[in-house]
């Protein structure tokens, strides 16, 4: 008996082994050593993802913290951003006094982040309760102010005069944006 192998099946037999020693030189040369770099990439992703949740969780920490400061503040951010009326501040206040005067002091610009006014008062009342209850409204205003220290009280008859100084604190839009062009610079 004849062992005989047909043509095809020696070409069928050469075309895998070829293709058996390729797939072996393949993986051997280039999938072994990519499956290393591999590796090696997927521990710096996972330190690089880790990083990257640490900075959300911070980033979204600070956010709320901000939306909640905002929230809480607001009435003192607008008042920062409103401008200061005497007239009207005189209009407001008139209530609690039957004199109110205020007016404006100038420093040469030693104070440019706030305004200040002089408040001169006269009541006719036996105790200074309509002056704290001026100064709660203050407090209720829409502008941001700080009365200064000392505060005089003059009786005179049956009425009492109060003088003092305030601050009136603003957001000076024209400084900040000079300062910024200059910073740019």
């Amino acid at each position: 008996m004849k062992n005989s192998i047909s043509r095809q099946h020696i070409y069928l037999l050469s075309a895998s082994f070829f293709l058996l020693l390729f797939v072996l030189l393949f993986s051997f040369t280039v999938l072994i050593p990519a499956g290393k770099e591999y590796r090696i990439k997927r521990v710096a992703m996972k330190k690089v993802s880790q990083e990257l949740r640490e900075y959300e969780m911070f980033h979204n920490e600070t956010l709320s913290t901000l939306k909640e400061m905002q929230h809480k503040n607001r009435r003192v951010i607008t008042s920062f951003d409103a401008t200061f009326n005497p007239q009207k501040f005189e209009k407001q206040n008139q209530k609690f006094f039957s004199a109110l005067h205020v007016s404006s002091i100038n420093f040469l610009n030693l104070e440019k982040e706030f305004a200040v006014y002089e408040v001169n008062t006269t009541s006719k009342i036996s105790s200074p309760t309509s002056f704290y209850k001026f100064l709660d409204n203050i407090n209720k205003s829409d502008w941001i102010i700080e009365v200064n220290f000392p505060i005089e009280f003059k009786r005179s008859g049956d009425e009492i005069k109060s003088s003092f100084t305030m601050k009136v604190y603003s957001n000076n839009k024209d400084t900040n944006a000079s300062a910024s062009v200059s910073e740019a610079k």
